[in-house]
């Protein structure tokens, strides 16, 4: 007997399949996440999906999220985005658990790595050794020398710049850069550091400075040229820096002597053929011939160890012609610690560089006219090195001093 689609009890089949698939179909829509935006999601889906700079797999997942919002199914869903339901499901029900954050990639270890810890480390000291020490001749590392002779030393197999100059970037360390510095020489260095310190601090000797003390810190520019250059300086242009021509002619050279008031913020200078000691007594009464030096208690004047006001002459014969004024020595090789130096500092930058002048007069009058225009605007220079801080550094140097020794030996 055959069987046709219209017999009784295919027929009942039939229907019995028809009701297990509408309810399969029902269970399945039921069994789906819900999912229900807040309008910052939505607004954030949306800014994904539509991102020209979105990954790809993040746009796909905000897709799916969004059409899951909708109330799509998972099979029109998986239809939509060209993937299949299993991809819907997870990220359907990652979004309900975790919210946006369920969205982004799980932490997975990674590739293994390419080297050993012990191989970053014996690089890292390489790094931080002279090259000389390690027979290679070269002053300063650069990343492809360094990953040069690590290779050639067998610490690792081969290594590419890129890579080397990420472990070193890690920890800061820049090979290849280099500042000079100096030990204290001074055997006074401390007590005559302190002294200057206390004076920037508006002390003298355990006691506030009053109202009428100053402080004074002075010293030379020596040897500004004059120097002509051969062709005319090129002003600067759209994409194009000044230039300046090579080729100069020597017109000479001055000496520049400036007085500066810390707490005035005033600057007082003149130009002299060169430096000694009747120039800088000359500075010394252009300032205190003025108010309110004239009258004031005490004019403390900081200086270094140059020899126009070096040593006890140069103390008495400040003394002698002007009886309120005190001078103060730095230590010998600390020049730093004299704030004049900032402002020669910034004469260097703004005035004499690039150097192009017809003579000397015009050097004057361009440092003069600065001076003037300096004075002006000018503000106290942000003095933050402390007693404190040359604490801290004296235990520095004694602490590398005692290292010494010992580095020696072991090498």
């Amino acid at each position: 007997m055959s069987y046709q689609l219209t017999h009784p009890s295919l027929q009942h089949d039939r229907r019995i399949l028809l009701s297990i698939t509408k309810w399969l179909l029902i269970v399945g829509v039921s069994q789906a996440v819900q999912i229900r935006l807040s309008a910052s999601e939505r607004k954030r889906l949306r800014k994904i999906a539509r991102g020209h700079r979105s990954p790809v797999r993040e746009k796909l997942r905000a897709q799916i999220v969004g059409d899951a919002a909708r109330g799509l199914p998972n099979t029109v869903i998986a239809h939509r985005c060209g993937v299949v339901e299993d991809t819907v499901r997870k990220w359907r029900g990652r979004f309900a658990a975790d919210r946006l954050e369920g969205l982004k990639d799980l932490p997975r270890s990674g590739r293994p790595p390419s080297f050993t810890p012990v191989q970053v480390v014996e690089v890292k000291a390489l790094a931080c050794q002279i090259p000389a020490d390690a027979d290679v001749p070269l002053a300063r590392w650069s990343c492809p020398e360094l990953a040069r002779h690590v290779v050639a030393a067998g610490v690792v197999e081969s290594i590419s710049t890129s890579t080397l100059r990420r472990w070193l970037t890690a920890d800061a360390i820049k090979p290849w850069q280099y500042r000079s510095w100096i030990f204290p020489r001074d055997p006074d260095f401390a007590a005559k550091a302190g002294r200057v310190l206390d004076l920037y601090a508006g002390i003298w000797e355990g006691e506030s400075l009053g109202v009428d003390e100053y402080v004074i810190s002075s010293d030379e520019k020596t040897s500004i040229q004059a120097r002509c250059r051969c062709h005319p300086s090129l002003p600067p242009g759209t994409a194009r820096m000044m230039r300046i021509n090579h080729d100069y002619e020597r017109g000479g050279v001055l000496a520049y002597l400036a007085a500066y008031d810390i707490e005035g913020a005033r600057v007082f200078g003149r130009c002299e053929p060169s430096t000694g000691i009747e120039p800088f007594m000359a500075l010394v009464e252009q300032v205190m011939t003025q108010e309110p030096y004239v009258s004031a208690k005490r004019v403390f004047w900081v200086v270094d160890n140059g020899s126009s006001h070096r040593g006890k002459k140069a103390i008495e014969r400040l003394t002698k012609r002007f009886s309120n004024a005190v001078m103060v020595h730095t230590p010998v090789h600390a020049s730093w610690l004299n704030q004049i130096e900032i402002y020669f500092s910034v004469v260097q930058r703004k005035v004499v560089t690039p150097n192009d002048f017809t003579d000397l007069a015009e050097v004057e009058d361009r440092l003069l006219t600065f001076e003037n225009r300096y004075n002006a605007t000018a503000r106290p220079f942000r003095w933050k090195f402390t007693r404190n801080d040359l604490d801290d550094l004296l235990t520095r140097i004694d602490r590398h001093q005692a290292a010494e020794p010992a580095l020696t030996e072991a090498a």
